[in-house]
């Protein structure tokens, strides 16, 4: 019998068997199924559509949405929020103005939650005045930053509402096309 050279041997030695091939690519799967499953309930990407949030967002921005949040807190004001609803065919991303329990009215252009007006230095437009209504427990009050009269489908608008808070699916985090924050409300 001749004798293989050293390395001839290590190189079918370290040969991959047919089983170990498998079994990594069953591994790799695994692991990608299981980060798809964890991003897609945690997070989540959605494209703006329209511009009933100019200024803060513009149709076509791409937003990364954070949804484990709302395993820990409930939607408070001034958050951004994706929202879908058996109503529509789609989500809709909207600003909300006040919570379960709260009154909200609009005089003269300005936006009065519990009697204060509220300082949006992030709004475009100016609101059609609205009868002070109460926000029913377990809802939340939304509007879109654009305020000009019909360029924001929301709670002002009595085909949409109030908004059940089990019907907001996400946080909206950041502007990730183009990038930039989202401007939050002053404290009062």
């Amino acid at each position: 019998m001749t004798e293989q050279p050293a390395d001839v041997i290590t190189a079918r030695s370290s040969k991959p068997s047919v089983k170990s091939e498998v079994w990594g690519w069953i591994r790799f799967l695994l692991i990608i199924g299981a980060a798809f499953l964890i991003i897609h309930n945690l997070a989540g990407l959605t494209k703006v559509s329209g511009n009933s949030m100019n200024p803060t967002l513009q149709n076509g921005n791409i937003m990364l949405i954070n949804k484990l949040s709302l395993l820990f807190s409930e939607p408070k004001y001034g958050d951004v929020v994706t929202i879908k609803d058996e109503r529509m065919d789609f989500s809709i991303i909207k600003r909300v103005i006040a919570v379960g329990g709260d009154k909200v009215a609009i005089r003269g252009g300005v936006v009065y939650v519990n009697g204060n007006p509220l300082a949006e230095l992030y709004t475009l437009g100016q609101s059609q005045d609205m009868d002070e209504v109460t926000v029913d427990p377990g809802h939340i009050f939304v509007a879109g930053d654009n305020r000009s009269p019909g360029a924001s489908l929301d709670s002002r608008d009595p085909g949409l509402g109030q908004i059940l808070t089990s019907d907001v699916k996400g946080y909206a985090v950041v502007s990730l096309w183009p990038m930039h924050r989202i401007a939050k409300p002053l404290e009062l």
